[in-house]
């Protein structure tokens, strides 16, 4: 069995904060190894890993038993090429166990970014982009393709292509970012279906930023002109109609999970964090694992979604495959172990405090040269006892002094006379009893207890009367309860402006443990 799962995991080092504390060593190498072990995939593919390789570090990079691929934006904020890019840093990156190592591995769907060996290949017409296109849609690290031979039961050596990525977010008050979104769909396709016509499986996973069908999307009802939207169409020419039987279909690819679960409603993979919307599972399903009709039919033995994963506004998902994985012997050029900064021949300090294993021979001969040491110690020892001089051979007078001379008084010191006799200090003081003694530290202790006690009200008392102290939170009036106050971010007159709304996590209209309507502007202070 092969078993692949994608997620998005909204920045590579934001899941480990939960894990990393649980290792008593406080290692990224140990936390991210047992985030990829809990996944429990042959292949797993991570998008908006939010690192650029500057600052990509070998702990993250490099696990044992897996080998690694990243794809890393190469934008800054600004203008590439026609569209205006974002201060963002998306980047996706796959880790493959060792017994799933692929024989090829690609950043980009372009084909701009490959090197000369160990590239998938395959890139279809795109004489309707230009080079300036291609390289502004491949800039922000948001495609990798890993290639794999597969065994199938019948013993048939096939190819399988995964193409991990992240598509980009149509933010509705940005127009170019739509038609970058479109555009990227476009170069997609037409890579996929290229390798279908190469003759090789593919499998697109990855955060596709659509809700294809309005099951998969919370209030698709309240939308306007849900089946209208650009992305749905697109989706609609590349993924074949539900149900996994031949017919009628019109893309080469299978939802494998609305082909296993056609009717399942609920089934969704993102939400926001800020609304709290995941407690009531008020989100949308984005995250596909989207297979050639042909592989889906044939070997996929089941589709899952992993929302108690935490660690992300998505959740993971998945499918298992009924093949095995015909590992490379070799690891292709992307991998990260052979990146110049992970790669270098300079030692480690942990290599000089790990324990080796040593020749018999060197031990043997490390051996005696410990004993001839300690002979030579011994000889050299007695030679100084031999040679010391002795107390009774000392010719001066001058030695050391005794501890005893110290403690003796001088002889010009007055002698006290032993007969004197000194007054009794019990004779100079009045005795108390126990009983005096206790009742007096108790009244110091009760004493000291009320005037801390009154000066605390005193301070208490003068800063209420110079400060009011916070107001209490107006109640919202759907559940009676304290608000909760936010701040205004979008831009224009209101931005930085205070206000209230109910406290509850943001869920279905219908569903009265949901957030209420509630809304209050905050009184300027």
């Amino acid at each position: 069995m092969l078993r692949v799962v994608s997620w998005n995991i909204n920045g590579i080092r934001s899941p480990l904060q939960g894990v990393v504390y649980e290792e008593p060593s406080n290692c990224s190498a140990m936390a991210m190894g047992r985030i990829l072990d809990k996944l429990d995939a042959d292949i797993v593919c991570l998008q908006e890993t939010k690192v650029t390789r500057d600052v990509l570090t070998e702990p993250l990079a490099i696990i044992e038993g897996y080998n690694s691929y990243f794809s890393f934006s190469r934008n800054r904020s600004g203008y590439s090429g026609l569209f205006r890019v974002l201060c963002l840093s998306p980047g996706v990156a796959t880790f493959c166990k060792d017994s799933a190592t692929p024989v090829a591995a690609e950043e980009g769907l372009s084909g701009l970014l490959a090197t000369q060996h160990g590239n998938v290949g395959c890139y279809g017409n795109m004489e309707a982009f230009t080079q300036e296109e291609l390289r502004a849609l491949d800039s922000e690290g948001r495609a990798l393709l890993t290639q794999h031979k597969i065994r199938t039961w019948e013993g048939k050596e096939k190819t399988l292509t995964l193409i991990n990525v992240y598509c980009p977010h149509a933010d509705p008050g940005k127009p170019e970012r739509l038609a970058f979104k479109m555009r990227f769909y476009h170069l997609l396709q037409i890579r996929a279906e290229a390798l279908l016509a190469a003759g090789s499986h593919v499998i697109i996973l990855g955060d596709l930023n659509t809700a294809h069908r309005p099951i998969d999307h919370w209030d698709a009802v309240n939308m306007e002109c849900f089946e209208e939207d650009p992305g749905r169409k697109w989706m609609d020419g590349l993924v074949s109609n539900l149900g996994c039987q031949a017919g009628s279909h019109v893309g080469h690819f299978i939802d494998s999970y609305r082909c296993f679960q056609p009717k399942q409603e609920g089934a969704f993979t993102c939400w926001s964090v800020v609304t709290g919307a995941r407690h009531l599972n008020y989100g949308s399903r984005l995250d596909y694992v989207l297979g050639d009709r042909t592989l889906v039919i044939d070997t996929f033995q089941a589709s899952f979604l992993l929302p108690e994963v935490m660690g992300s506004d998505h959740c993971p998902v998945g499918a298992v495959l009924s093949v095995s994985s015909v590992p490379a012997k070799q690891c292709p050029p992307l991998c990260t172990r052979f990146l110049p900064e992970f790669a270098g021949t300079q030692l480690k300090i942990l290599h000089f405090l790990v324990h080796h294993k040593q020749d018999p021979m060197f031990k043997q001969s490390a051996l005696q040269l410990s004993n001839q040491t300690q002979v030579q110690m011994r000889q050299n020892k007695a030679h100084m006892r031999s040679t010391r001089p002795r107390p009774s051979q000392a010719g001066s007078s001058k030695g050391q002094k005794k501890l005893m001379s110290y403690f003796q008084l001088p002889s010009s010191h007055p002698q006290v006379s032993p007969n004197l006799e000194l007054p009794s200090l019990d004779a100079l003081v009045t005795p108390k009893t126990t009983e005096d003694k206790v009742m007096a530290k108790v009244v110091e202790v009760q004493t000291k207890a009320s005037k801390a006690e009154d000066e605390k009200d005193l301070r208490t008392s003068f800063w209420k009367s110079v400060l009011g102290g916070p107001l209490p939170m107006p109640l919202c009036r759907g559940h009676g309860e304290p608000c909760v106050m936010r701040t205004v971010k979008k831009p224009g007159p209101n931005l930085g402006r205070h206000f209230y709304m109910c406290a509850r996590p943001r869920g279905p209209p219908t569903d009265p443990s949901s957030r209420c309507n509630f809304f209050l502007w905050s009184r300027p202070s």
